[in-house]
């Protein structure tokens, strides 16, 4: 934002010392994760992103460096974790070491999709906490802080010490459901157990909705199978509700499950759009009529389904943005909702 300015006045309260006022200066930088989102970003907020040459050598490590100066400034370092994912995290991890090493005054990086976040507890013996795997290296490589959007479970944000600024896509997803379906009965629906708690938050920010659960069991990692529907779904219009789809198995059983239970259409809302593998095959060919997912990652190249809507979270992204650098509080932009 304003370029640092500093001014030198002698000090009133210590004779013979002098007193530095100096502005603020904001940067942006982005890696080559989705410079498209970084870009929108940057445009609501005015800036310019930070010339940064990254670039690989023969062998693959990965060489950055900035091309600004930026002493004393608060830095963003703008990285969605998506495919190639161990790539664009350590690319994001060398921009904020190369920072550091700058002088940067804070460095504050923005993941707007967080890598490794499945792996969040032990479900079985001599299994990694890969969530915390990469709290940790963001913290160790220099950033003060980091911004995220919806993460898979809330406890990755217990496994930072410094501050993260939690950010959800839900009022996007509520607004592109009461301009389809506003006036209709919905059942918010809950693809297992463990998004509950999500689907609460989206029933309670919409009118005349309902919710059920589907209860499925996982017999290998990315292959799901929805066993059940627990509660009334029949002639209602239905939303499936997840973090993120990624092989989509999940959506599409669940909606197949849902449809054999009478209901009257069957959608889906996700903020993340990983959409691995034959995923977009997958959502053509099941039941689901359309699937509002956010700009978080880019989508494939190769998916081009109809049925897929994205909408846009930059002006989410950079409202927040705008509120660290300007110390205000980011959980009133989201009404405290954003927990």
């Amino acid at each position: 934002m304003s370029m640092s300015e500093a001014r030198f006045t002698a000090s009133s309260s210590r004779p013979g010392a002098i007193e530095i006022l100096t502005k603020k200066h904001m940067q942006l930088f982005s890696g080559r994760a989705h410079p498209e989102l970084a870009q929108e970003v940057a445009d609501h907020l005015g800036l310019q992103l930070g010339d940064v040459d990254i670039h690989e050598f023969a062998n693959d490590e990965i060489y950055v460096r900035l091309k600004e100066n930026v002493r004393g400034s608060d830095v963003f370092v703008f990285q969605s974790h998506s495919h190639p994912v161990n790539r664009n995290l350590m690319e994001q991890l060398i921009m904020i070491d190369a920072l550091k090493r700058a002088s940067a005054k804070r460095i504050v990086a923005v993941v707007p999709f967080y890598g490794y976040a499945r792996q969040d507890k032990k479900s079985r013996s001599r299994e990694p906490i890969t969530a915390r795997l990469v709290a940790d290296l963001l913290t160790v490589a220099g950033a003060d802080r980091v911004v995220s959007i919806d993460l898979h479970t809330g406890q990755i944000q217990g496994f930072l010490n410094e501050p993260l600024d939690h950010l959800t896509a839900l009022p996007l997803l509520v607004d592109w459901i009461n301009g389809y379906w506003g006036g209709e009965e919905i059942v918010v629906v809950s693809p297992d157990a463990g998004r509950v708690r999500l689907a609460e938050k989206l029933q309670g920010q919409l009118q005349r909705a309902t919710i059920a659960i589907l209860h499925k069991t996982r017999r290998e990692h990315n292959v799901a199978e929805a066993l059940a529907v627990v509660g009334d779904v029949s002639g209602r219009t239905c939303v499936l509700l997840d973090d993120m789809i990624d092989t989509a198995g999940t959506m599409c059983s669940a909606a197949e499950a849902l449809i054999e239970q009478g209901a009257r259409r069957v959608v889906a809302c996700a903020t993340h759009p990983v959409l691995s593998g034959s995923a977009c095959e997958r959502l053509d060919k099941s039941p689901i009529e359309r699937v509002a997912v956010t700009n978080t990652l880019p989508i494939p190249a190769g998916c081009s389904s109809d049925k897929i809507e994205v909408l846009s979270i930059a002006p989410t992204i950079a409202s927040t943005l705008k509120a660290v650098f300007e110390d205000e509080s980011v959980s009133e932009l989201f009404s405290d909702q954003n927990q």
